[in-house]
């Protein structure tokens, strides 16, 4: 009975993957999405193209948006998205990576948690355990590799605090279009 649940969440994965992440209709894509993640919030839009390596451990806040051509890894660890946080293009988050220090090539990994308010720029990569405080603002290109204090704005590689946000986060996001 296990591998025909493990099947089916493979079958649905495969299809958001190949086919309906492609689709140009915000309804198609919605639906599935309500019944493949592990949470979508009233108002998320996750835009064409975005790759899901494991669906059930995404939690897509209210609000919050997910642009094109973003990976979203969640097989071994969740992502936790919360609120009114605004994911660039190309932007990709991982909760495991290789060991380089391992004789097996063994994994390793965490949570990522990217708290309410926060904006990632384009071409982001985000990697294991790392959580990025409310209101943080992330640098297009940027790697980060350690937690992200609130209110911080980073940038580089590794990402290094390179300024304060200092407005007071009451917005809320609204981006719905028809055919994106």
């Amino acid at each position: 009975m296990n591998i025909i649940i493990s099947l089916k969440k493979l079958l649905c994965r495969d299809l958001w993957n190949v086919w309906i992440s492609h689709i140009p209709s915000r309804t198609v894509r919605l639906f599935w999405l309500r019944r493949m993640l592990g949470e979508l919030g009233p108002g998320a839009f996750m835009c064409m193209h975005v790759h899901l390596m494991a669906p059930k451990g995404v939690f897509l806040g209210p609000r919050s948006v997910v642009n094109a051509h973003c990976i979203l890894d969640g097989r071994e660890y969740p992502i936790r998205i919360a609120e009114d946080v605004d994911i660039g293009t190309h932007t990709h988050i991982w909760t495991i990576e290789h060991d380089v220090n391992s004789d097996e090539h063994s994994i390793k990994g965490g949570p990522v948690t990217i708290e309410d308010h926060v904006w990632i720029a384009s071409r982001v990569t985000i990697l294991p355990g790392v959580t990025i405080g409310r209101g943080a603002v992330v640098a297009a290109g940027a790697v980060v590799t350690k937690d992200v204090p609130s209110l911080a704005i980073v940038g580089g590689v590794p990402a290094k605090v390179i300024g304060q946000r200092k407005n007071s986060l009451t917005y809320k996001l609204n981006f719905a279009p028809r055919f994106r």
